[in-house]
């Protein structure tokens, strides 16, 4: 009777302190996060208030952070400027940025279900080597990439910028494709084997919806590396229609002066299709960043 009657004793002291601390830990997170949030999210709020000012409004100093008078023209105005085409510029950006992402994955995921399933001699040479391109930048390498392409009869095509853009983004796409095969137990895939399925079978059926998520997240990364790519555009580009929304940004801006309010309503019209892909596709892509570092 004496032990049952100091139970709930030694249990109250525990348990009061944590109830008492846990909503103290949620409100000082919340505080934290938004500030965190207000301070990332300021540029484009900023960026967003310009797109709907004159530019008179932009310079005047002090500066105000709302439009005294609203030019939703702004985003109208833009598309007919006839120094920059602007619909061929995003139909531009939106054929590289996919056909780079699509030959960056196409190549990448056999090169890294070969090297995550097969213990040859050369495996972590070839990796560090893969690993090696991504410090070199097209940049440069501009110079030696315009006489290729020229050679080749690719220059100021679509075709010259995906190749590029789908070289830069393996070594990201293999060693990230890697891990996630990594991660899936060989026992699985010997069990297709046994059933009858070939290897490139159990690639397909069994090895790729294992890994749907590291697929979710070399997608997603490198699609955003294509969509900004500038440097290498704007040297093998040199046709304003084939130009992407990087390179077009730069034609609003001049030597002595500077159409700042179309500068912003491009800059919203560029990153509003990766804000929508990152809403549409958020909760794969945590998992894709979190499931493929656990065995």
């Amino acid at each position: 009777m004496s032990a049952l009657a100091e139970a709930p004793a030694r249990r109250l002291p525990v348990q009061i302190p944590q109830t008492a601390k846990a909503p103290r830990k949620r409100w000082e997170l919340t505080v934290v996060g938004g500030i965190i949030a207000m301070v990332f999210l300021a540029p484009y709020l900023v960026m967003l208030s310009g797109a709907f000012k004159s530019r008179p409004e932009i310079l005047k100093v002090p500066p105000t952070y709302l439009p005294t008078e609203w030019h939703p023209e702004n985003f109208v105005t833009m598309w007919n400027t006839p120094e920059t085409p602007l619909p061929d510029n995003l139909w531009s950006t939106i054929v590289i940025a996919l056909g780079g992402t699509a030959l960056a994955l196409i190549a990448a995921v056999p090169a890294a279900y070969f090297a995550a399933r097969s213990n040859f001699k050369l495996k972590l040479p070839f990796l560090i080597l893969v690993l090696i391109t991504q410090m070199l930048q097209p940049t440069v390498l501009a110079s030696g990439l315009f006489r290729e392409f020229v050679t080749l009869g690719l220059n100021d095509t679509y075709l010259s910028m995906i190749l590029v853009n789908a070289a830069f983004n393996l070594s990201f796409a293999v060693w990230i494709m890697h891990s996630f095969f990594s991660s899936v137990p060989k026992e699985i895939e010997e069990a297709a084997w046994i059933d009858g399925c070939t290897r490139f079978d159990s690639l397909r059926r069994i090895m790729l919806p294992l890994v749907w998520p590291g697929i979710v997240t070399t997608i997603v990364f490198t699609f955003i590396a294509c969509w900004n790519e500038f440097a290498a555009s704007l040297i093998l580009l040199p046709t304003d229609t084939n130009q992407p929304l990087t390179v077009a940004l730069t034609k609003f801006v001049g030597q002595y002066d500077a159409a700042w309010q179309y500068v912003f309503a491009v800059s919203i019209i560029g990153i509003l299709p990766v804000v929508i892909l990152f809403a549409l596709i958020e909760k794969r892509l945590v998992a894709g960043l979190t499931a493929g570092g656990v065995k």
